[in-house]
């Protein structure tokens, strides 16, 4: 994968749900062998919205040496109570908060987002079944997502079983970065291998 020149290694485990987490040691061992030589980001799991639970989980992937953690919000409550929980984690690292499209998003906590000290919000689908990025929202809600969050000196991501179809219409809005999963994997299902011919070709649709 890092001779395909990716921006960015995420870490996850699609059978572990939308964010499912890897194994620690295994989030380890990838780490220790990239070796700095990409970014590697991570998800904590599709854990339940409670704030020790969710600043401890953060903790102990950071504790791996993964550069970035991704950290979704889930269902419509304790958002808050969990975003400024880890404001002392926010700090010094860089932590995105990922909301889900098909799940009502509640765009109005990007400005605690970024008070809290965050690198950046994406928006993602956590029904992998459900249909794509914008089955559930169309590009003017993805434009104001955006344009909020950049205002809000946040990174932005966009994923959710995007692929190639969607790189004209994404690409306008001008997200940080667009997040792949499925439309890189043998028979473009997500819990198959990467298939490194796909992975050469969307990214030289991108650049």
């Amino acid at each position: 994968m890092l001779d395909a020149g990716v921006d960015m290694i995420d870490l996850k485990n699609p059978m572990g749900g939308a964010l499912g987490a890897l194994d620690q040691g295994l989030v380890k061992d990838i780490v220790h062998a990239i070796n700095h030589r990409n970014l590697v980001s991570a998800t904590i799991g599709d854990l339940p919205m409670q704030p020790k639970l969710i600043f401890d989980a953060t903790e102990s992937m950071l504790d791996l040496g993964v550069d970035i953690v991704k950290i979704g919000l889930f269902g419509q409550s304790s958002h808050v109570e969990c975003l400024t929980a880890l404001k002392p984690l926010a700090a010094n690292n860089k932590l995105i908060a990922v909301m889900f499209a098909d799940d009502l998003p509640n765009l109005d906590l990007l400005p605690l987002v970024a008070e809290m000290g965050f690198y950046g919000a994406m928006l993602d689908t956590a029904d992998k079944n459900g249909g794509d990025l914008l089955n559930h929202m169309n590009i003017n809600e993805l434009a104001k997502f955006i344009n909020w969050a950049t205002g809000l000196r946040l990174q932005t991501g966009l994923a959710g079983s995007i692929g190639e179809i969607h790189l004209n219409m994404l690409t306008t809005l001008k997200p940080t970065y667009l997040g792949f999963r499925g439309a890189l994997c043998e028979q473009s299902q997500r819990t198959l291998d990467l298939d490194i011919t796909k992975i050469n070709r969307i990214r030289s649709m991108l650049h």
